[in-house]
This record gives structure tokens, C-alpha cells and sequence, in this order.
């Protein structure tokens, strides 16, 4: 049997078709052929811990779970990329239409050309990616989870399980001392991302080594995405960004924190296509006119002007204005600059001494991206255009992506994604190349998405504490008003009008009965509580939420990823086990998530 591994995820994605990244993507990946490796399952495995007979060392700190070959270039699986929320039947019993597809799948803004809101209205798979792979969603873990007590799952997940007592990252230590069923080329050594964040932010949203120097990541605080991603239906997030090391230095080469700063602002600015507000900074040091009001001076506003047909252009500040004024650095509305990197931790909830819910210590995974590779607006017309067509041609033909479990999974756009998740023993170990795969579902094929991520755009604004430079362990989701949409519904609200559970699955009846009464009209006191305050939906109860952190670590100790990462009580009923190519879905209006 396969491994199993990976964890909630989102949404759905737009199905089918034939993609690989170009050779600039990929030059530390080798053959990823279904016919590589096949060194084994990761299911049952020799259990060696390196350099340790008992399975525990460095005081207990650092251990492994089962280790197994993990390092198969093989899918069982052969549309991870189609998560279970995508078999979801809309239609309810009686009738009632839902539309939870809105969320991911869209009237998309450039320069994301997918426009997949078609993907409402059928189930748009390919020919065999018609039946649900995910049969834990389809179990019944009333008898496991009451094996556990409240007093086990709290103590479980208030634990680190992502550094030491004194500050080491557990699962650095571990690659850098690679076990030889992690090392897929057996060069004895890891070729992918090491996890280097510390998780130790200052004021401003910047994370510090243990020497007190500058790792580069800086964590902001945002909306969380509809759905599977609000904390009442399972997990915590959080999210850091890290601009490339041209970006946080002066002209001279100098780090500057100032200079990252701005152009922060700047890549900030450029990606929502709007004006953003920063601390004042003297122009005159950067020979730039960051607010576009002719004359070099103080300002407190980076201004959005990008018309590159009208000769109107932006630019970054210090070195990488260098770069980028020597063609050595691209920069276009809608794109990070290449070498950008993110970090996303999924982790379960906690129950304070208040009976309040928030973010555990725990992870469950630690999710990783970095842009490798420019892709301008023609490039990226090109690839949806490719996929139009193969859908239309090939309609068996499912998605083909370059990378490997070690490097990981290399999306078209110029983005390649890496993750890891609990081991049976609770700590952090590599993704399969199955599990890894299931990661480009979300990161380039759901209209959604703003350079395959979705989170930035969804930032704090300036005004927000800290001006949304901060982690929910300092400050949690009270007090964040429901964000606008376009047409000035708050977000939030138009979710639940269209689903009542707040989730795809129809099955949060603690959302239906805080927001909705028995006739299914809304309350209206509590639509007004969330107009205000966001946590009123997101965060479950003390008792939800501790049963979903069961749920969840029944899957952790099953390692049974590979059948679906969802925090499943009782079985999903209003889940296709299996659909036709292009079967309605019962949706009638399409929806936008703008």
C-alpha cells in the first residue's frame, strides 16, 4: 500500500490536461519517471531511527516515527490533484443549491488567465479522475476518537514539534543528518528546502535566528481562504514571505532593513494593483519617486502606476533597483519577483484556560514555494491556452508534473512546492511524491490564485495591528472585520449565504445553528457580530475543536494521508463516490469570488 501523508487542503482546481515546467524550472530534478524508484512503501517500514537503537535522542527532543522508503517516484493515486471538496454534491436533499465552487474556481484576474467559473457548473474531470480517491472522508471515527480524552489531544497539541528547547528546528537537524530512506539520489545529502524560519518575529513581522540576525522571512496576517481553510472546519494557518537577498540590500550591497521594507511595500503594491501606505522613508536615499508626485522627497505611500504600453513603469529600491534597471530583474503587475519564498505551517487548535480557541504549537505540516522561473503575461496565456486545448483533445489525460519527494513538485508558472508532515511519532518528516503532488491542485490551477498563491493578496491592510506584519500566536482572528467584496458584501457573510455550514461539505452544524435558525433564515444578530469580528465564524467552540483535533490524529497515527487529510468525525454523505466526465453539478447561477 502506499504512504500516507498530507494534510487539509482547499478548494478545488481546474482538472485535467498535460503540464510540465520548462528546463529553467528544474535543473536540480532528476527522472521522475512512474517507473523510477520504487524502493518501497512507506506504510510499514524498518523503524531505524540514524544514530540512535532506542528511537529517541538529543533528550528526547529529536525522534523518528516509522521509517520506510519514501522516496518512489510513483503515484498511486494518479489525480492527487484533485481534492476531496471537488466530488462534493452541491444539491441538497431538499432541493437547496449551494455553491461552495466559487471560492477557487472563477472569473479570474489577470494575470491569471485560467477564467475557470466553468468548473461550477460540471464536474470538468478527466476521464479517470472521475472516482473519489479519498476514502477517509467516507469512515466513521466516532470509536477511535473517544479513545482519546481531552486532557491527551490538549497536552499533544501545546507541544513543539518544530523546535528543540533551545532553538534548534527539529527537522533541519534531521535532514542535515539525512536517514538514507529520506535521500531519493543516495548522494547522502537533501537537495530541497531545509526549513530555516524561527518562528521568532519582532514588531515588524521579522523572524530572527537564535544569534539575533535577520533569517529574512517576514510573517503577515491575512483572511483566511473560504472553507476548508477557516479554522472552524479543522486547522490553523499561518504564512511568511522571503524576498530574494537582492531585495533586502542597499545599492552597496549592504543589508538594510529599511530598504526591505519598501520593497516589500513595493511587491505588495504591485500585486494588488493598488496604492499601499508604508512608514515615512526619505526618497532622496533610494532615487526613487515612490508616491509618482514628480519631485524626490518624504512619503508615506507607495503609488500603484503600471502601464508598461504608456510607458509607465515602477521600479524596486536599493540593490535590486540596480538589478532590475541592468534587465537583470523582471517585475510586472501581478508577479513576484523570481526567487521569492513562501512558508505556510497548517497546525490544530488549542483551547485557552477561558474556554477560547486558537493556533496550537502543533504543526501538522510545514508547506513551502519558491518562485524559480519568470513567466511573463504571454507565457502564462500560452499555458492556459495549452491546457484548454488538451482537455478538448486528450480527455484521459490526467496532469504531468516535473519534480521529485526531495526537490518537489514543479509547477508550469515558474513555481516549484515542497511540504512536510507528522510522522507517526508526531514530528515532521518529507512528503511523498504522491503526497508532494497533491500540493498542485490549489498552486496554479484555481482561478483564485495571484501567481499560484492565494494568501498575499489576501493580506492585512496598513492600519491593522501592526499593520498586518504579525503571527496569530501574538494577536489571533478578534477584532478583524469581515472584508469587502466588489460589489461590497463582506466575504465572509456572502460564503455562508451561499453555504450555510461555512464549509463544502455541508456537515458544520455548529456554523448552520449559530448563524441560521431551525427554518433556515439567517440570524441576523449574528451576521451583525461578523461584520465586525470574523472569529465569530472562523474560530470553532472549545468541544469542536478538540474533536477535530482528534478526528485529525487518528489520520496522524494511521499515516493514511494518501486516503484523504481531512478531519472526519462521521462519514460524508454529500460526497460523490463517483461522477461522469463533465456531469452537472446542479449549480444553476455562477458565482464570483470577487
Amino acid at each position: 500500500m502506499k504512504i500516507r501523508i498530507l494534510s487539509l487542503l482547499i478548494v478545488a482546481i481546474s482538472l485535467g490536461g498535460c503540464f510540465t515546467g520548462s528546463d529553467d524550472d528544474k535543473s536540480d530534478v532528476t527522472n521522475n519517471s512512474e517507473q523510477g524508484n520504487q524502493g518501497g512503501d512507506s506504510g510499514n517500514g524498518s523503524g531505524n531511527n540514524p544514530g540512535n537503537s532506542d528511537g529517541n535522542s538529543d533528550g528526547n527532543e529529536i525522534f523518528y516515527g516509522t521509517l520506510s522508503d519514501i522516496t518512489a517516484d510513483h503515484k498511486d493515486n494518479q489525480v492527487p490533484y484533485i481534492p476531496p471538496q471537488c466530488y462534493t454534491d452541491p444539491v441538497s436533499d431538499n432541493g437547496d443549491i449551494h455553491n461552495p465552487c466559487y471560492a477557487c474556481h472563477n472569473d479570474s484576474k489577470d494575470p491569471n488567465y485560467l477564467d475557470d467559473f466553468d468548473v461550477q457548473l460540471a464536474y470538468s474531470f478527466p476521464e479517470g479522475g472521475t472516482t473519489t480517491n479519498w476514502s477517509n472522508i467516507y469512515k466513521d471515527r466516532t470509536s477511535e476518537i473517544e479513545k482519546i480524552s481531552d486532557e491527551t489531544i490538549l497536552d499533544y497539541v501545546r507541544q513543539d514539534n518544530y523546535k528543540t528547547s533551545d532553538g534548534r528546528i527539529i527537522l533541519a537537524e534531521k535532514l542535515k543528518n539525512l536517514p538514507s530512506v529520506w535521500d531519493r539520489d543516495k548522494n547522502g545529502s537533501w537537495g530541497g528546502y531545509i526549513p530555516d524560519v524561527y518562528f521568532d518575529f519582532d514588531g515588524d513581522g521579522f523572524d530572527r535566528s537564535p544569534d539575533g540576525s535577520y533569517t529574512g522571512w517576514r510573517v503577515f496576517a491575512y483572511a483566511p481562504f473560504l472553507g476548508t481553510f477557516m479554522p472552524t472546519n479543522g486547522s490553523t494557518d499561518d504564512v511568511m514571505i522571503r524576498l530574494p537577498e537582492t531585495f533586502r540590500e542597499t545599492a552597496d550591497g549592504e543589508f538594510d532593513l529599511e530598504t526591505y521594507k519598501v520593497n516589500m511595500a513595493i511587491v505588495e503594491a504591485m500585486m494588488k494593483k493598488k496604492d499601499i501606505t508604508i512608514d515615512e522613508v526619505d526618497e532622496n536615499r533610494y532615487g526613487v519617486d515612490l508616491d509618482r508626485n514628480g519631485i524626490l522627497g518624504n512619503t508615506t505611500t507607495i503609488k500603484y502606476e503600471w502601464a508598461p504600453l504608456n510607458n509607465v513603469f515602477m521600479s524596486y529600491v536599493g540593490y535590486a533597483k540596480t538589478l532590475f534597471d541592468a534587465g537583470e530583474i523582471k517585475m510586472a503587475a501581478g508577479l513576484f519577483p523570481v526567487n521569492t519564498e513562501f512558508a505556510h505551517t497548517v497546525r490544530y487548535i488549542d483551547v485557552d484556560g477561558d474556554g477560547n480557541t486558537k493556533m496550537a504549537a502543533r504543526m501538522k505540516e510545514f508547506r513551502y514555494g519558491k518562485k524559480t522561473a519568470w513567466r511573463n503575461y504571454n507565457d502564462l496565456m500560452v499555458i492556459v491556452n495549452k491546457e484548454i486545448k488538451e482537455r478538448h483533445d486528450f480527455p484521459a489525460r490526467k496532469k504531468q508534473l516535473s519534480g521529485n519527494m526531495e526537490v518537489g513538485i514543479y509547477v508550469p508558472q515558474g513555481w516549484k512546492y515542497q511540504g512536510f508532515i507528522e510522522d507517526d511519532a508526531g514530528q515532521l518528516r518529507p512528503q511523498t511524491y504522491e503526497e508532494t503532488y497533491f500540493c498542485a491542485g490549489c498552486h496554479g490551477y484555481i482561478g483564485a490564485d495571484n501567481d499560484t498563491i492565494v494568501s498575499f493578496n489576501r493580506k492585512l491592510e496598513h492600519g491593522a495591528y501592526r499593520n498586518g506584519w504579525y503571527h496569530w500566536l501574538e494577536k489571533g482572528l478578534s477584532g478583524i472585520a469581515d472584508r469587502k467584496r466588489e460589489d461590497g458584501h463582506g466575504e465572509y457573510a456572502y460564503y455562508l449565504e451561499q453555504n450555510p455550514t461555512g464549509n463544502e461539505y455541508r456537515d458544520n452544524e455548529e456554523v448552520l445553528n449559530k448563524f441560521f435558525d431551525a427554518e433556515g433564515d439567517k440570524k441576523e444578530d449574528a451576521f451583525a457580530a461578523l461584520e465586525n469580528d470574523i472569529s465569530y465564524l472562523l474560530m470553532p467552540s472549545a468541544q469542536r475543536a478538540l474533536l477535530l483535533d482528534k478526528a485529525y490524529k487518528v489520520v496522524v497515527d494511521e499515516q493514511s494521508f494518501d486516503e484523504g487529510r481531512e478531519a472526519i468525525v462521521k462519514p460524508l454523505d454529500n460526497v460523490h463516490k463517483e461522477v461522469e466526465v463533465d456531469q452537472p453539478t446542479g449549480i444553476k447561477e455562477v458565482l464570483s469570488y470577487y
